[in-house]
């Protein structure tokens, strides 16, 4: 996942919707140069002076040792990035030999032969203990690591702590609370949601398919099963939508909010509480409810409970195609290790992979608290395989959900149609 655009639709656009399948000509295998000119490609920010003073940091440490090697970077717009990776995909001279990479674009990359599988080199590295289980599998294709986690992203509960304490309301714990507040904000304020919910906002209500024992789909054997249909995802499917509701957000105003749009509203002052990203406090804070909200984690069913939450955020990989394997996976582990990712916190406010720097970080700031504990209790991810692609831009999941929010489909019938298609995206 990426922000504010994900790639993967970028991708499905540059490449074709089922297009990520390898290229005719199969990248060369790496080979082992020792010296020369290391390519790495980054996500350019729009604050790139900070994340530039990090990564220059790094090639001074790492070529500090390595007087004949270089490390040149090129930071890529989010407008041509997919593009570029196009290119590297089908012509290895073009490719970098280490790339940043959204963490949902993983599969696809691997499905199109172009990322260099690193599972022994993670097991080697000495930080690899320090790594979360959870967020290695978003780097894992056919129990092959292609890659190291680099940040990390999720979502938790804002509330708006003035209209809790008008109303006599405690932060919810599970989700009889949650709906429960939501409808007596929704009643003693008319002109407000009792939280922002999004028909468009598949990683709000992921949390709620994964909190009931549901998912898109399981991967055992090595292949996918699709599973969006099962009893238990119908469940969460369930409870999420009946936050649809006149006395909580109205169909007509929230079936098509999306993720951003559950954020504009909850920082303009237009919804109780809403279920945003670490990543999403500048915009709060840009907004009417500065100095007026605070953040706990998304409660489940059970009370005392967390909702697992979506483990957004970006990897570094080794293209397959590099002619530095080593020097690549080299420069790839320095970039990830504790000691640059905090530098990257303090740069850019990125919450760190690794376990041991999430205490750091509380300590630095200790809002992060809920979104750490979020991480904490487990978080979980998207199929890591090609037809991700294509399951996301073909918008199966929402149109699941908003044809049940808008009475066109029960949830049965609704779940059935979606898993025929995410099957179908499994097949291609």
């Amino acid at each position: 996942m990426r922000k504010p655009l994900a790639l993967t639709v970028l991708l499905a656009l540059a490449l074709g919707v089922g297009a990520c399948a390898p290229s005719t000509e199969a990248p060369r295998e790496s080979t082992d140069d020792k010296t020369g000119t290391l390519r790495v490609w980054l996500f350019d920010e729009a604050n790139r002076a900070a994340k530039e003073a990090v990564v220059n940091a790094a090639i001074a440490e790492f070529t500090a040792s390595r007087p004949d090697v270089k490390v040149d970077v090129s930071y890529l717009a989010t407008d041509t990035r997919a593009e570029k990776y196009k290119g590297a995909l089908s012509d290895p001279a073009s490719a970098p030999d280490v790339t940043e990479i959204g963490n949902t674009d993983l599969a696809s990359f691997v499905a199109a032969n172009g990322m260099a599988d690193v599972t022994q080199d993670l097991k080697n590295w000495s930080e690899n203990a320090d790594l979360p289980a959870d967020l290695v599998k978003t780097v894992t294709v056919d129990e092959k690591a292609y890659g190291v986690p680099w940040w990390i992203g999720v979502r938790a509960l804002y509330y708006r702590t003035d209209v809790f304490t008008e109303l006599g309301l405690q932060p919810p714990t599970s989700y009889d609370e949650l709906v429960d507040a939501a409808r007596k904000i929704r009643s003693a304020r008319k002109d407000m949601l009792g939280i922002a919910v999004g028909g468009l906002y598949t990683f709000g209500a992921l949390p709620f398919v994964w909190d009931a024992g549901g998912d898109i789909a399981t991967n055992s054997g090595g292949g996918y099963t699709a599973t969006i249909d099962s009893p238990a995802s119908k469940a969460g499917i369930t409870a999420y939508t009946n936050l649809f509701s006149d006395d909580i957000c109205p169909a007509r105003q929230c079936v098509d909010l999306t993720g951003g749009g559950t954020v504009e509203a909850f920082a303009a002052g237009r919804a109780g509480m809403g279920i945003l990203g670490n990543f999403n406090r500048s915009a709060v804070e840009a907004g009417a409810v500065k100095g007026k909200y605070a953040v706990v984690p998304l409660p489940g069913a059970k009370a005392g409970s967390i909702a697992p939450a979506f483990a957004g955020g970006s990897s570094l990989g080794v293209f397959r195609s590099t002619t530095h394997r080593s020097l690549a996976v080299e420069f790839m582990q320095l970039l990830a290790s504790k000691k640059y990712t905090l530098k990257l916190y303090d740069a850019m406010g990125f919450v760190p992979a690794m376990k041991s720097a999430r205490s750091e970080v509380i300590a630095k700031e200790p809002f992060l608290k809920p979104f750490v504990d979020t991480m904490d209790a487990g978080t979980r991810f998207v199929p890591v395989h090609k037809a991700w692609t294509t399951i996301d831009a073909e918008k199966i999941l929402p149109n699941l959900l908003q044809k049940v929010i808008t009475r066109r489909a029960s949830v049965d019938s609704a779940a059935a149609e979606a898993n025929t298609q995410i099957t179908a995206a499994f097949a291609k």
